[in-house]
């Protein structure tokens, strides 16, 4: 009996639906950054930070994965719309749960959407969602070794975000070694060491948004 494609069959389905997703994305003039991370390094607080910082500049909106909307209400204080994507339990978003989440999303006037994925390094890492940008953020506590281990992720990132630096000089974290394991993968991508609590390097985040709306518009 010959084998079924199940797997390719499902990837080709998710990959349409992600190219609906873009194409109603550009049709809005939205900028849509899909962010991962493990559980821990910083996902909320970075969304939370980069909102306050430039919700003044441009309309924000954001759309959260997770099974409770624990995260969806600290965004929200923020002041900006944000919907939760229950997931189910699943590990990751995929582009049928962001056709359903923007159908009861209005983008209109939107510039900026950040979509906070599951905290995961592997499933995030194979599933597009239509957005344009694949944000990763790792985290010195986290250890200084994930590059190495978890390559898929860090080879589809188009802007890695080194979050927590502020605990530098209390962590043993080679940072050369990280570097070189983010290279090898991904050589030239964006690398913005930062702290989302104290706001170190947090501008050169910010300034890279901008441009990335910018060029969306």
């Amino acid at each position: 009996m010959p084998e079924i494609p199940v797997v390719r069959n499902i990837m080709s389905v998710n990959d349409a639906l992600a190219a609906a997703v873009r194409r109603q994305l550009d049709a809005a003039g939205v900028l849509a950054l899909n962010i991962m991370a493990s559980p821990g390094a910083g996902k909320t607080s970075v969304i939370m930070r980069t909102v306050e910082a430039l919700k003044t500049e441009m309309t924000i909106a954001a759309l959260d994965g997770d099974v409770t909307p624990v995260d969806v209400e600290k965004i929200a204080r923020t002041g900006i719309r944000v919907e939760l994507i229950n997931t189910g339990g699943n590990c990751h978003l995929d582009a049928n749960m962001m056709t359903g989440a923007l159908s009861s999303l209005d983008l209109t006037g939107v510039d900026l959407l950040l979509v906070e994925n599951v905290g995961n390094l592997i499933c995030p890492a194979t599933f597009e969602l239509g957005t344009h940008y694949n944000v990763v953020i790792a985290s010195v506590p986290e250890g200084d070794d994930k590059p190495y281990k978890y390559p898929a992720m860090y080879r589809g990132a188009d802007v890695l975000l080194l979050n927590k630096i502020d605990m530098l000089a209390y962590q043993e974290f080679d940072l050369a070694y990280f570097r070189h394991g983010v290279e090898v993968l991904n050589p030239g991508v964006a690398f913005l060491p930062l702290s989302a609590r104290t706001g170190e390097g947090f501008e050169a985040w910010l300034d890279w948004v901008r441009r990335a709306v910018a060029r969306q518009r």
